[in-house]
């Protein structure tokens, strides 16, 4: 039976003993009242969050996976990008550590957003916490199995043409180009996606961020990917850039079944890559 440990209030781990992690780090909704006051628009601050995902993979509790959440929007402060700042896509338009704009490049905030100290704030409010955690879990795992298998669940609409072009595969495998974890894992995923028959790429535009990039390290016998899912295959995906009042469109429980299933088949191969190396 899952295990739900109290870190802090907006900081959520439920503890399964599988050789299994799911990160979620970007279904939070919450902001801050004084962080909330600076921007532009709340609902801008809101609109680039994965909407639904922790609702889609709901079923990994059930798996004995340990999941991992924040419950903090990206807006304040996107843990899964380089705490140092660096780009994870030198060359191509993304959003920084505390994002100054939207998916769309809309500005967040009314007076620039947050200087050098208020991102060290930041920094060490809840990007450090929730990487504790993280880091605290796989060690837990670790401890038990000599492989676990951390998975980074993400999802984003199917077109925004500032972050890349036409129409987004369903399924986007990421695994820092083959570092981040052993290959037959990859492969063992892109199996379960491609049966399917839903559209799929692996290292595609998103190659993983810095999560998969940095706790992947196959040597130690931790295996990291990402899989950033085309919103569609669960909720109304809008063609352009959507309005307050048109979005989030609701989670749709009939169309997310088919999805879920793969899904489920994608996690089941996750534990039998990590069983298999016991």
């Amino acid at each position: 039976m899952a295990d739900r440990v109290g870190f802090e209030p907006w900081l959520q781990v439920t503890r399964g003993d599988a050789p299994l992690i799911v990160s979620l780090p970007h279904t939070g909704t919450e902001i801050p009242p004084e962080i909330a006051a600076h921007l532009v628009w709340p609902w801008l601050g809101l609109k680039d969050a994965d909407w639904w995902i922790d609702r889609l993979y709901a079923f990994a509790e059930r798996m004995g996976a340990t999941i991992v959440r924040t419950a903090i929007s990206r807006t304040v402060i996107d843990v899964n990008r380089d705490p140092s700042g660096a780009s994870l896509y030198p060359g191509q338009a993304t959003t920084e550590l505390c994002p100054t704009t939207t998916f769309d490049g809309e500005p967040l905030y009314r007076d620039g957003g947050p200087d050098a100290a208020e991102i060290d704030r930041r920094r060490a409010a809840y990007f450090e916490p929730y990487h504790a955690a993280l880091r605290a879990e796989i060690d837990r795992l670790r401890a038990i199995h000599p492989t676990v298998v951390l998975y980074e669940a993400h999802s984003i609409r199917s077109r925004v043409p500032r972050l890349f072009d036409g129409e987004l595969p369903q399924f986007n495998l990421g695994t820092n180009s083959g570092a981040s974890c052993d290959e037959a894992l990859t492969i063992a995923v892109e199996a379960a996606c491609d049966a399917s028959g839903l559209s799929r790429v692996t290292n595609g535009r998103f190659k993983g961020g810095w999560t998969t990039r940095r706790y992947g390290q196959p040597a130690t016998g931790v295996h990291a990917l990402q899989m950033e899912l085309a919103c569609r295959g669960y909720m109304d995906d809008p063609a352009t850039p959507p309005t307050e009042a048109a979005w989030p469109t609701p989670f749709h429980a009939d169309r997310a079944e088919p999805l879920r299933l793969v899904l489920e088949d994608v996690l089941n191969a996750c534990l039998t890559f990590a069983r298999s190396k016991a």
